[in-house]
């Protein structure tokens, strides 16, 4: 198989439609966070997809930002470096929380729930040490990336939209979680998801497009040389 542009670009539109889609089925029915649900199966499972959502995530906005690099400047770049470190930041945490915090939940308890409460819009009550910054950067990053990258987006007119905009408004409204019950911190990423998934279609989209509307070259007569004959 040969790699183009194309295919790349159509790779990063199904990675972000993947990854929205993940969002979304790891959120139903998301167990209460705590010492208990942290040593279950279904967490290693839902966190563990939570890691493989971002990495696709971070490669559909890749995508959207290569695909339309000239229109959407250097705000679009600035944006792009910010959710980028934002999807990166949530990969670790996912990946500590699917991996580190079971095998230590029999052993400091105290430190599994305060990571726990931290990580979603809780205060730990001890010192989680360098998580907590781990955690601020990721909610800051994530935040601020989707916003400025969503009005870049936006702005670019190449992908749809509706799902730029909506990019940017549901990041925005994570800032809210902090004083939401953990019902609504499951919610409020579902506008996200949706707006992942419409943009990596619309990316997938415009690579089709301009495949079936590629001019086509007409060989015309040899040139031939005056006198030759």
């Amino acid at each position: 198989m040969t790699i183009t542009p194309t295919t790349l670009t159509k790779a990063a539109g199904v990675a972000a439609v993947a990854a929205g889609l993940i969002f979304i089925g790891v959120q139903i029915n998301h167990p209460h966070a705590d010492v208990a649900a942290v040593t279950t199966t279904e967490w290693a499972v839902r966190n563990s997809l939570k890691v493989l959502m971002a990495a696709l995530a971070l490669a559909g906005i890749t995508g959207m930002y290569l695909r339309q690099v000239k229109q959407i400047g250097l705000l679009g770049f600035l944006g792009y470096l910010l959710f980028a470190a934002g999807y990166l930041t949530i990969l670790s945490v996912a990946f500590v929380s699917a991996y580190v915090l079971p095998a230590i939940a029999e052993t400091d308890p105290g430190y599994v729930n305060d990571v726990l409460a931290a990580g979603t819009g809780g205060s730990a009550t001890g010192d989680i040490g360098l998580m907590q910054n781990a955690l601020t950067v990721s909610g800051i990053t994530f935040l601020a990336g989707g916003l400025v990258f969503g009005i870049a987006l936006y702005r670019a007119r190449v992908l749809a939209r509706w799902a730029a905009a909506l990019l940017a408004v549901a990041s925005v409204l994570t800032a809210t979680l902090p004083v939401l019950p953990d019902a609504f911190y499951r919610f409020l990423a579902f506008p996200n998801s949706i707006a992942m998934i419409g943009l990596g279609y619309s990316l997938w989209l415009t690579t089709r497009t301009e495949t079936t509307t590629q001019p086509i070259t007409v060989p015309g007569p040899p040139v031939t040389t005056a006198g030759a004959e």
